[in-house]
């Protein structure tokens, strides 16, 4: 079958490789769609030893039951699933309340990331961690694995100061933060800030129902002051899906004494903590401070309710598996809208 592998660090490759066999508990999972995520590229960037070499990469998956691994009940051939990407330990604690982004053995594992994912023909992945999608859109349903359950679960993380009439900043409306407002807008009633330096993704948060969008820039702050009060008043609650240093310094500018903010993006900035009374304060006090990771596989069940009932839309530029290469070039470049997503 047809693969795109990471070959060495920082190289992807076409390949033809076996197709594999599911085993007993796994499903061999047809895969019709795959999102390229900003993770695959940290993962091409990192050094030699810290990944498998070689590894399908891949993550956000949806695709269609080909055949079932013996011990397997519950699914069969033909019928459509999302992949929920994490393989935690199953033993620790955190496993054992389903918490497997929060595995206290394993700490990154799971499809495309520990074992070959998605940029293939076919997959084969564990039985558990399948989620129906029934008749929708495998190029919707791929982004909701990870695009769609990463910001879920960071609002509902946030969700205690998610009180109607309270405000939300979110920082970075691409991949996952277009996901993240809809799902703002489809459980909560705050009032939404959107910032981006991209005027296609602010015209893209207006029209998906932000209430006030704010160009990133020298200028940013002040304008997102003008909206939420001067300190210790402010945000409520901060998402930001870029997590550079400009985003970060804009979100504890931003954010409330006795807010939060959740440092959901990967770009490599640092945000200075010091429990100091220095006035301004590097992050206010009493503000909390939470680095959220991928999600539950509950999470992602009601995700893929929401999307089901048309509250949840990813905004996707779809390329085939012959250009999954140039895919993640133009998401480096910061070409993508929304998600990009590779059908294979």
């Amino acid at each position: 079958m047809r693969a795109v592998r990471m070959t060495a660090p920082g190289v992807l490759e076409h390949t033809e490789v076996p197709t594999p066999e599911a085993g007993p508990g796994e499903v061999l999972l047809r895969v019709g769609a795959v999102g390229a995520c900003h993770s695959d590229l940290h993962i091409l960037d990192a050094p030699a030893g810290v990944f498998p070499i070689p590894m399908t990469l891949g993550h956000e998956i949806a695709g269609t039951v080909d055949t079932v691994g013996a011990g397997v009940v519950g699914w069969s051939p033909g019928e459509r699933a999302a992949v929920y990407g994490i393989i935690g330990c199953g033993r620790c604690r955190a496993c054992l309340r389903g918490e497997e982004n929060r595995c206290r053995v394993i700490p990154v594992g799971g499809i495309g990331l520990s074992r070959d994912g998605g940029l293939a023909e076919y997959v084969v992945v564990p039985a558990s961690r399948l989620l129906p999608v029934g008749d929708m859109d495998l190029t919707q349903a791929a982004p909701l694995t990870d695009a769609g359950l990463t910001p879920y679960h960071a609002v509902e993380l946030a969700r205690p100061r998610l009180r109607p009439g309270t405000t939300c900043v979110v920082i970075g409306i691409g991949g996952l933060g277009h996901m993240g407002l809809q799902i703002l807008l489809a459980t909560t009633a705050v009032r939404i800030v959107a910032v981006d330096t991209s005027t296609a993704a602010l015209d893209l948060a207006s029209r998906l129902g932000a209430h006030h969008v704010v160009p990133a820039g020298p200028d940013a702050v002040e304008k997102i002051r003008g909206l939420v009060g001067p300190p210790p008043d402010g945000a409520d609650v901060v998402l930001d899906f870029v997590g550079a240093q400009a985003t970060l310094d804009t979100a504890r500018q931003v954010v409330a004494t006795g807010g939060q903010l959740l440092l959901v993006g990967l770009a490599g900035g640092t945000l200075p903590v010091r429990p100091v009374a220095d006035e301004p304060p590097p992050v206010p006090l009493e503000t909390g401070v939470v680095v959220p990771f991928w999600g539950t596989s509950a999470e992602l069940h009601e995700v893929i309710a929401l999307a089901r009932d048309g509250r949840l839309h990813a905004d996707v530029q779809t390329f085939p598996l012959a250009e999954a290469p140039q895919a993640y070039e133009a998401l480096r470049r910061g070409d993508v809208h929304g998600r990009a997503v590779i059908v294979p």
